[in-house]
């Protein structure tokens, strides 16, 4: 990857930002990059996927505040370039309201977006993650180690920003802005994104069991140990059961990135939930069929973790 991507005439900073989240909220991440001399992340011990896009975002564009030059900014996130290319000038106008009435979600840091894009030479451009595109698998690979590094307690590298001498960063001392580069945690939920609405139990589930999929999660032994309740275990296609440290012993990236599809998520008991589902393309399959899966998740600790699993091959038909 060269050091430095650039268009040609006119003069054209080029980035990606993203955001991630270990559930839906949950330890949560955010990053924006340009190259590998300028690049920032940050984060949440609990957050969502909108609140690390907006808030790299926000800082990306404070970060380079005072530079005349074009800034295309690449992003995964169909909700982030809707709001700021398409919706934000009404809810502007309408008072901060929706077509409906009801108030604008994360209202403070779209109100902040605002004021960071006055006169400035800003395009997005929408990307699909995971599509091997340069910038958004950094931007993506930087979100996801800071939500991975929250999730155990600890920080990521803030990163050198844009350079010597950056100005707008995000910090403790900007008003209600969710989390700065390395700066302190806010609280479980920060007054800035107190609008934004709460996942349903059976959401939160459907995320975790995604972020298990994730390379950052299974390069992690800790971070799946965190997932999984102290009895889990497992019975693979093959037929073999697996019981919780045998799983944390062998668990790894996967080879070939996997699917998830819902086929039904069903609360089997006031604390527990079974989520049935297909997966494709993971190292188990052999390239050869679909598996279906069945995961029991349970409350422990006041958060949901995998109690059982169970996967089967599908026939080919």
């Amino acid at each position: 990857m060269p050091a430095r991507l650039w268009h040609d005439e006119p003069v054209t900073v080029i980035a990606a930002a993203d955001g991630s989240a270990l559930g839906n909220p949950g330890p949560a991440g955010w990053a924006w990059y340009i190259d590998e001399d300028r690049w920032a992340c940050g984060g949440w011990p609990h957050g969502t996927n909108n609140q690390g896009e907006l808030t790299a975002v926000l800082d990306l564009l404070r970060q380079t505040a005072g530079h005349d030059d074009e800034l295309l900014i690449y992003c995964d996130s169909v909700y982030v370039i809707n709001s700021v290319t398409k919706w934000l000038p009404g809810w502007k106008r309408k008072g901060w309201r929706k077509g409906d009435g009801k108030p604008v979600l994360n209202v403070e840091i779209m109100k902040q977006l605002d004021q960071a894009l006055q006169g400035r030479r800003v395009r997005f451009e929408w990307v699909k993650g995971h599509s091997g595109h340069p910038l958004n698998e950094e931007a993506d690979r930087l979100a996801n180690g800071a939500a991975v590094a929250f999730s155990k307690g600890g920080r990521p590298d803030p990163g050198p920003g844009f350079g010597a001498g950056a100005s707008g960063q995000v910090t403790d001392s900007t008003p209600s802005v969710a989390q700065p580069s390395g700066g302190a945690a806010p609280t479980v939920q920060d007054d800035l994104f107190a609008d934004e609405p709460e996942p349903t139990d059976e959401e939160r589930v459907i995320a975790l069991e995604r972020s298990l999929l994730s390379d950052e999660v299974r390069g992690d032994p800790a971070a799946v140990a965190a997932l999984l309740h102290p009895d889990f275990c497992e019975i693979g296609r093959s037929g073999r059961l697996w019981t919780r440290p045998e799983l944390l012993a062998h668990v790894a990236p996967l080879a070939e990135p996997a699917t998830l599809e819902v086929l039904s998520v069903s609360r089997v008991a006031p604390q527990a939930i079974l989520l049935l589902w297909r997966s494709a393309g993971d190292e188990a399959t052999d390239g050869s069929s679909s598996v279906l899966r069945s995961s029991l998740w349970v409350r422990a600790g006041g958060d949901w973790v995998q109690r059982f699993h169970q996967g089967t091959r599908e026939p080919i038909v």
